[in-house]
C-alpha cells in the first residue's frame, strides 16, 4: 500500500494503520537524524518524538501522498529543537573523563564513516535527500520512491544520480580535510 492510502485509513477511522508507516520509515528517520545530531542515541529519540507528533498532526497533512517529506521536515524540527536543548542544558563532564582527556589518556577516534555519511546526506538539498533516504534507508525501489512522491522513474533515477554525485564530492571533501588536520 502506499503511503496515501495507510493515511487515508488512518484518518478514516484506523489510526492502527499507522504503525505500517512507522515500520516504513522509522529506519530511514534514525538514519538521517544520527547524521544531523551525530548521536544515534539522541537520534533514535527524536525519530520516535517526530513519529508521535505526525501522528497527532495527521489531520493537518494536506497531500497524503507527501507523508514522508513532511514527516522530514517535523524530524528536522525536533532535532532543531533537540540541539538547542543541548545548548542550553549541556551534559555534566565526568571528571575522570575529563581530566583523562586533559592529559591525553583516551585514545584518539577514528571517524565514523555511517555518521560522515549521514552528515553528507543530511546536508543534501531536500529533493535528493528525500530519494536517498527513501531508497538506501528506506529500502523502496525507484518505482515506490516515483510513486510516494508523485514524481516519475526518470525523475527518480536522476536525482539519485545527482543524490550520489554530491555525496561523493562531500565525502571527498571530508576526506581531504581531514588529512589537512594535524
Amino acid at each position: 500500500m502506499t503511503d496515501e492510502e495507510y493515511v487515508g485509513l488512518c484518518l478514516g477511522g484506523r489510526p492502527e494503520m499507522f504503525r505500517h508507516l512507522v515500520l516504513r520509515y522509522e529506519s530511514a528517520l534514525s538514519k538521517h537524524l544520527a547524521g544531523r545530531l551525530g548521536d544515534e542515541e539522541a537520534a533514535a529519540e527524536a525519530a520516535q518524538e517526530a513519529m508521535v507528533r505526525a501522528y497527532f498532526a495527521l489531520p493537518r497533512l494536506k497531500k497524503a501522498g507527501s507523508f514522508f517529506p513532511w514527516l522530514l521536515g517535523i524530524a528536522e524540527r525536533v532535532a532543531r529543537e533537540m540541539r538547542r536543548a543541548r545548548r542550553r542544558h549541556p551534559a555534566p563532564l565526568d571528571f575522570d573523563v575529563a581530566s583523562a582527556w586533559a592529559e591525553s589518556e583516551l585514545p584518539m577516534q577514528d571517524p565514523d564513516p555511517d555518521q560522515e555519511l549521514g552528515r553528507a546526506v543530511a546536508e543534501l538539498p531536500e529533493a535528493y535527500k528525500q530519494v536517498i533516504l527513501m531508497r538506501f534507508y528506506g529500502g523502496q525501489s525507484c518505482a515506490e520512491i516515483g510513486c510516494n512522491l508523485g514524481v516519475s522513474l526518470g525523475t527518480v533515477t536522476s536525482r539519485l544520480s545527482r543524490a550520489y554525485a554530491m555525496l561523493r564530492e562531500a565525502l571527498r571533501s571530508q576526506e581531504q580535510d581531514a588529512e589537512v588536520e594535524p
